[in-house]
């Protein structure tokens, strides 16, 4: 599992507006955030060893050790909205701390695939992470998961074999970077990469 390193937030609201124009409602004096992903691409059909980089678009399966037993899930990352360094620096307590940094957020979908059904919340998400140039992000403790295409995993109580849901991870990354990366690892795996080059 991947430890994350908490930011401070600001107000709430702060870490609101980051939400809403990371997720890319274009709003305000910038074009708005890039994403880093282009076109969304449908999911190819699932590798099935552990670890190891990934195709835009290609699914991965994996093991996830939840509360009623063990839950193998299909793993996709979509994309990543990179935003501006304004939006960074608003979304932290000390604006120093966001310093030549912007936010990524990326959504990830989630299918249940096999084992019991849950009735309560998953931990599938806790393994995923983002990345620049090889170098972990920093995450956004507290950012929102409910921006335009995202679901709060905290939200989600019951979750069956066949139903898929998008979380998101919101982290800092440096400015200049020139790939962001998105990495999941199933129960003691290694992790899966996928890489989306900036524009």
């Amino acid at each position: 599992m991947h430890h994350k390193s908490p930011l401070r937030l600001a107000a709430p609201v702060a870490v609101l507006a980051l939400a809403l124009t990371a997720c890319g409602d274009g709003a305000g004096e910038d074009a708005g955030p890039k994403s880093a992903a282009g076109p969304e691409a449908p999911a190819s059909p699932p590798r099935a060893a552990s670890g190891g980089d990934v195709a835009t678009g290609e699914a991965v399966t994996g093991k996830v050790a939840e509360e009623p037993g063990e839950v193998t899930y299909e793993v996709v990352a979509r994309k990543v909205d990179v935003g501006t360094e304004a939006e960074a620096a608003g979304a932290v307590a000390d604006a120093a701390d966001a310093k030549g940094k912007v936010p990524a957020v990326a959504h990830v979908a989630y299918t249940h695939r096999g084992g019991p059904a849950l009735t309560g919340g998953s931990e599938v998400h806790d393994a995923t992470a983002v990345f620049a140039d090889g170098q972990r992000g920093a995450v956004l403790v507290g950012a929102p998961d409910d921006a335009p295409g995202c679901e709060d995993p905290y939200d989600v109580k019951s979750w069956r074999q066949g139903e898929r849901h998008v979380f998101c991870e919101t982290y800092l990354i440096p400015s200049d970077a020139t790939s962001v990366e998105v990495h999941w690892s199933e129960e003691d795996g290694g992790p899966w990469v996928w890489k989306f080059p900036r524009a």
